[in-house]
C-alpha cells in the first residue's frame, strides 16, 4: 500500500521541469508533505549516533561531514520510534517504484551516456548526513559510477538558505572531469547557489560537467541536515 508521502514526492518529483543548464537539474520545494516533514524533524537522531565518512566509508577530507547508513550496526542505536520511521521511508524509496520513478524520468538524460553497453544496471542508496562548521566541497563532477543524485534539505527554518549546494561552470569552458577529484574554486564561476530552504530537493544527473560544491560553512556551531539519495551503475 501506497502512503501519502510516497505518493506526494511521487506527484512532485514527476511533474517537476528538469532545467536543462549548465547541465539537467531540478530543485522542488514541498517535497513532502508538511506534516510529514515536521514528522522527520522529530525523527531526526542524535547526532552521537552518526559515523564520520570517512570512519563509514574509508573515504578522506571530509571531517566535518557525518551519516547515518541504513544499516542494522547505525539502526541499532536508534530509539524505537526512529527505526520503525526511517524503515519504512527507505522502504518505498530505494529499490522500488521511486526508483523507477527517477529513472523514468531522467532517462533519456542518462542514456547516451552508456550507448553501446549492453545490460546496464543500477542500484540505489540512501542515507543521512550532518555537516558541521568549516564544511566545505571544491567543484567536482561526483564518482564516476554515479548516475543521480537527490539532495532533500531538512532545516528547521530558513536560517540556513546560504549554505545550499552551488552550481558552478569553469573558467575554462572546455574543461571536463570524469569524476573524482575536488577542484579550486578559484578556477569557477559560481552560477547559483541552491536555498537550503526546508523541506525542499535538489537533484541532478551526473556527467563530466555536473560541477557543484557548498561554498565554506563559516556560521557557528553548524548543523546542516540533509537526507542523500544516490543511483549508481552497477558495473561487473
Amino acid at each position: 500500500m501506497s502512503s501519502s508521502a510516497e505518493l506526494h514526492v511521487a506527484y512532485k518529483v514527476g511533474n517537476a521541469p528538469i532545467q536543462p543548464y549548465p547541465y539537467p537539474h531540478v530543485f522542488i520545494e514541498s517535497i513532502f508533505p508538511e506534516d510529514f516533514y515536521a514528522r522527520m524533524q522529530e525523527m531526526l537522531p542524535d547526532p552521537k549516533c552518526l559515523l564520520p565518512l570517512e570512519q563509514a566509508r574509508g573515504v578522506r577530507g571530509y571531517d566535518e561531514r557525518f551519516v547515518l547508513e541504513f544499516k542494522e550496526e547505525q539502526f541499532a542505536h536508534l530509539t524505537r520510534e526512529q527505526d520503525t520511521f526511517w524503515r519504512e521511508l527507505h522502504r518505498w524509496m530505494v529499490g522500488g517504484r521511486f526508483t523507477q520513478l527517477l529513472l523514468g524520468k531522467f532517462g533519456p538524460l542518462i542514456a547516451p551516456r552508456f550507448r553501446g553497453e549492453p545490460d546496464v544496471r543500477f542500484h540505489d542508496e540512501l542515507m543521512l548526513v550532518q555537516d558541521t562548521t568549516h564544511y566545505k566541497l571544491g567543484p567536482h563532477t561526483d564518482a564516476q559510477r554515479k548516475v543521480l543524485t537527490l539532495l532533500f534539505y531538512l532545516p528547521r527554518d530558513r536560517s540556513q538558505e546560504h549554505m545550499g549546494t552551488s552550481i558552478y561552470q569553469p573558467k575554462d569552458r572546455e574543461f571536463r572531469c570524469p569524476g573524482g577529484p575536488h577542484h579550486p574554486h578559484e578556477k569557477f564561476d559560481r552560477m547559483w547557489t541552491m536555498p537550503f530552504r526546508p523541506n525542499s530537493l535538489f537533484a541532478f544527473v551526473k556527467s563530466d560537467v555536473s560541477f557543484h560544491g557548498v561554498e565554506p560553512v563559516t556560521d557557528a556551531d553548524t548543523r546542516r541536515w540533509l537526507m542523500l539519495y544516490d543511483i549508481y551503475v552497477k558495473r561487473q
